[in-house]
């Protein structure tokens, strides 16, 4: 396994995180398999999307808080449940295929950690098989 940590800017941002999972890839030497991407996080998660349009994660912000305000009454008393559920909608890992040792993503794909607790020092897992 390799890791590598992400640090955030903002309450919600979402970074692509393909430069470090290409790099790890290497580290950990898979030339041809799978990588598994796991945010151990609560209130982070990972996503592939698009990397071509910025307005596409600007989007995704404003669906999600649309969908899942900031305060809304809540009662885990931290006051970020809205980050939890958010990073349970995106999920905690992504499978990506590598082969020749290159993460094998769509044309505009890319992967993101999508972070919804900022701004926070995050770890990002990569694991090979």
């Amino acid at each position: 396994m390799n890791l590598f940590t992400v640090e955030t800017r903002s309450r919600t941002d979402f970074l692509n995180i393909d430069r470090p999972v290409a790099e790890a890839i290497q580290a950990i030497g898979l030339t041809d398999g799978i990588i598994t991407v796991f945010i151990p996080h609560t209130t982070a998660g990972v996503t592939i999307n698009e990397n071509a349009d910025p307005d596409v994660l600007a989007d995704m912000e404003q669906v999600l808080d649309r969908t899942v305000p900031w305060s809304d009454g809540y009662r885990h008393s931290e006051g970020n449940t809205a980050a939890h559920v958010k990073a349970s909608m995106m999920g905690s890992s992504v499978q990506v295929i590598v082969e020749n040792g290159q993460l094998q993503l769509g044309t505009w794909q890319s992967l993101f950690l999508c972070e919804f607790d900022g701004p926070r020092t995050r770890q990002v897992w990569v694991k090979g098989i």
